[in-house]
């Protein structure tokens, strides 16, 4: 059995449960795929730590907790520093690149930054950085088509928002491509 456990974190309002919902749907209604999501949320709607938990199995899914991310996907620096400690050997973090700093982060593990919110930007949309984190993540991790990442967006987000959306993702999909294909060596003790 193929299982890959997946956190996503940041602060509420970056969208980051929408984020960890869409890949769970992505895996588990168009990948062919098995799914959880847990999430999880402090008391204010906005500006608290929050998080989902997706683990993504091609035969169903036993435990549904994540205990060691195989990808972490942060969007805050709290959430980077309370969960790349965590992570599996051989693990890959995708961050926030103008957000997020990594240290701490386990030997071995290969990290990603995009600039997600910035990008958001250039849409003149910031809230769209968790689908441009979405984006970046079907790029960088291979994990799924990415046309069931593509299709989970379009289906996930509010009816008349596809569009933008959809933009928004393939500008983290370009951005994951580029990264990607320049081989970001693993973390080293250095940052640790």
């Amino acid at each position: 059995m193929n299982v890959t456990e997946i956190k996503t974190g940041g602060l509420g309002g970056q969208g980051v449960i929408l984020a960890g919902m869409i890949i769970g749907r992505a895996a588990s209604i168009y990948a062919d795929l098995h799914a959880t999501l847990t999430q999880s949320f402090g008391p204010e709607a906005r500006g608290s730590a929050c998080g989902a938990s997706i683990v993504v199995s091609d035969e169903s899914v036993e435990y549904p907790y994540v205990t060691k991310p195989d990808i972490l996907v942060v969007m805050s620096q709290e959430a980077c520093n309370q969960f790349a400690p965590e992570m599996a050997p051989g693990g890959v973090l995708l961050y926030e690149s103008d957000l997020v700093k990594p240290h701490n982060v386990p030997e071995g593990i290969k990290t990603y930054g995009v600039p997600a919110t910035r990008l958001a930007e250039k849409l003149q949309r910031r809230m769209v950085a968790n689908i441009v984190m979405v984006g970046f993540f079907a790029a960088v991790t291979d994990l799924m088509d990415v046309d069931a990442v593509r299709k989970s967006v379009e289906t996930s987000v509010p009816q008349g928002t596809e569009s933008l959306n959809l933009e928004a993702f393939e500008l983290g999909y370009g951005h994951g491509q580029s990264a990607k294909d320049k081989n970001t060596a693993p973390a080293s003790a250095a940052q640790a």
